[in-house]
C-alpha cells in the first residue's frame, strides 16, 4: 500500500501538558516522514459529541489522511479502538461515536477492524493513555502503508457505537433544534442544516423574547444584533456581531432552541 502522507489529529488533550507532543512523538518514531495536521487539541475534556462534530465539520477539507482521534473517557475500559476505512481516509480512535460522523462525511464505512495487533504498539500499554501508546502509532503504521486489516480482527460495522442523533423539528413557520457546537467567538451552532432557514421569513424570535434577523453575513444586522444565518459547515447558527450568541441566549450544547417568524 501507498500509504497516506498526511495524519490529522484530533483530541481533548488540550497544549499546557506533553500529551500532544508524547503522540506526535508516537507518530514520528513509526512513520517520521508523515505530516501532521492539528485539527484541535481543545475540544472540551471528555466532549466526545464536540470531537464528533469538529472532526467532521473540517476532515472533508483536509488533503487524503489518516484521521487520528482522540476523546476518550472510556480509556482503559472493555471499550474498543477502531480502524475504519472510507473512500476518502482512514479513522483511529475508540469506538464511542467519535469517529462515525466524520466517516459518513468522508463517504461512509466501507470497512472497520478491531484494533488489538499488539505489534502495533509503543512499548508498554498505559491503561490512561491509549492517544500515546495504541493509537497514535496505529495512525503512523497506517500513514506509513501498513493495511487497515493488519490491525486486528473485522468489526460489522453496524455494531459500531453510535451518538444519539440531536434533535431537529421544522414547522410551518418555525424551527426547534438542539446546539450542537458554541465555537470560540460564541456563535451558537445547532444540529439543523442551513436549508431549514429558508423557509423562515428576515423577522425572527429565537426562544420567545430575543428578537433576531436572518442574514448571510455578521454585518446584515447592527452592532450587538443576534444573526441567524447558514455557517460554514452549512448549519444553522445564531451568532451577535461584535458580540457573543452564547452569551445573551445562556445556552449550552444539548439545549434545544426554537425559532420563529415574527
Amino acid at each position: 500500500m501507498a500509504g497516506y502522507e498526511w495524519i490529522s489529529f484530533t483530541t481533548d488533550y488540550g497544549t499546557f501538558d506533553g500529551f500532544v507532543a508524547a503522540c506526535h512523538g508516537s507518530i514520528a518514531r513509526v512513520a517520521p516522514q508523515a505530516r501532521v495536521i492539528d485539527v484541535t487539541h481543545h475540544v472540551p475534556p471528555a466532549d466526545v459529541i464536540r470531537g464528533a462534530a469538529v472532526l467532521a465539520q473540517t476532515a472533508p477539507y483536509l488533503p487524503p489522511s489518516v484521521h487520528l482521534a482522540v476523546v476518550d473517557p472510556g480509556v482503559g475500559t472493555a471499550r474498543r479502538g477502531v480502524v475504519l476505512t472510507t473512500p476518502n481516509g482512514v479513522l483511529v480512535g475508540p469506538d464511542n461515536g467519535l469517529l462515525i460522523w466524520a466517516a459518513e462525511a468522508l463517504g461512509g464505512v466501507t470497512t472497520a477492524h478491531e484494533l488489538s495487533n499488539k505489534d502495533w504498539t509503543l512499548g508498554d500499554v498505559s491503561r490512561t493513555f491509549h492517544g500515546r501508546d495504541v493509537f497514535a502509532p496505529a495512525a503512523a503504521r497506517l500513514a506509513a502503508g501498513s493495511a487497515a486489516a493488519d490491525a486486528g480482527p473485522p468489526v460489522d460495522p453496524t455494531t459500531l457505537v453510535r451518538l444519539p442523533d440531536p434533535l431537529v423539528t421544522v414547522g410551518d413557520g418555525w424551527i426547534e433544534a438542539e446546539v450542537l457546537t458554541v465555537d470560540r467567538f460564541g456563535n451558537v451552532q445547532l444540529a439543523a442544516g442551513g436549508s431549514v432557514l429558508t423557509g423562515l421569513g428576515p423577522e425572527l424570535t429565537v426562544n420567545g423574547n430575543v428578537r433576531a434577523r436572518r442574514g448571510a453575513t455578521f454585518a446584515d444586522v447592527g452592532a450587538g444584533e443576534l444573526l441567524v444565518f447558514t455557517d460554514s459547515a452549512d448549519r444553522a447558527s445564531i451568532a451577535v456581531n461584535n458580540g457573543r450568541a452564547v452569551v445573551v441566549l445562556s445556552v449550552r450544547p444539548g439545549d434545544i432552541i426554537r425559532i420563529t417568524e415574527r
